[in-house]
């Protein structure tokens, strides 16, 4: 069994910063990518951020150039430093990671998210 912890979460005013943390506990392989998704309520979940094993990163528009995002994969976890928060970035935010093991199967494992209010 596979899971993931969150940490970092809270209230910020606006153009503050936070970390959020994420640590996945078990004897597991490292994830094939690892990333932060967050939904407000009333709307579809997005990606935040990703990184892979080998390194890539990915980011939503919304938070380029703000938001960044780190793994370590010897120790499987991911953080993701955010920076010049705005109220729109208010949001759950959940830990997610996934694993490849073929074409046709893929395992995820999500956190069980941490909220992030940025006040104006």
């Amino acid at each position: 069994q596979v899971q993931l912890v969150e940490s970092g979460g809270g209230l910020v005013q606006a153009g503050g910063s936070l970390r959020l943390s994420c640590a996945a506990s078990g004897s597991i392989s490292s994830p094939n990518a690892m990333g932060w998704y967050r939904q407000d309520p009333g709307k579809e979940r997005e990606l935040v951020a990703e990184t892979t094993i080998g390194g890539s990163t990915n980011y939503a528009d919304s938070v380029k150039g703000r938001f960044t995002i780190s793994r370590d994969n010897a120790k499987n976890t991911v953080s993701l430093q955010m920076n010049s928060l705005k109220p729109e970035d208010t949001a759950v935010y959940h830990c997610h990671a996934v694993w490849y093991f073929g074409v046709g199967r893929r395992d995820h494992v999500w956190g069980q998210g941490t909220l992030v209010t940025v006040s104006s």
